[in-house]
C-alpha cells in the first residue's frame, strides 16, 4: 500500500520544484481547451430545457412536502382549545 507522504503531490519542505512561466501555463490553458468537445447550439437548447423542466420538477417536489409539513405541524400543536 503506498503511503500518502509517498506521493509527488505532497511536498517536503527539501523538495524543490521549479515553478511553470506564466506563458507556458498560458498555453498548456490554450492547447487544454482546444481538446475539449463544445456543445452545438442545439445540443445547448436541449441541456438548457431538461435542466429548467429537472428544476421545476423538483421545486414543485419541496414545495408540496414543505405545504404537508406545515400543515401537519400545525395540525399537531395547535391543538383545541377545551375550557
Amino acid at each position: 500500500m503506498k503511503d500518502v507522504s509517498d506521493s509527488s503531490s505532497v511536498r517536503r519542505s527539501g523538495d524543490k520544484r521549479e515553478r511553470t512561466s506564466p506563458a507556458t501555463f498560458y498555453r498548456q490553458v490554450v492547447a487544454e481547451l482546444r481538446k475539449v468537445v463544445w456543445p452545438t447550439q442545439e445540443q445547448l437548447v436541449t441541456y438548457f430545457f431538461v435542466v429548467m423542466v429537472f428544476v421545476v420538477v423538483m421545486m414543485t417536489l419541496v414545495s408540496l412536502l414543505d405545504l404537508a409539513f406545515g400543515k401537519l405541524v400545525f395540525q399537531i400543536f395547535a391543538g383545541r382549545d377545551t375550557q
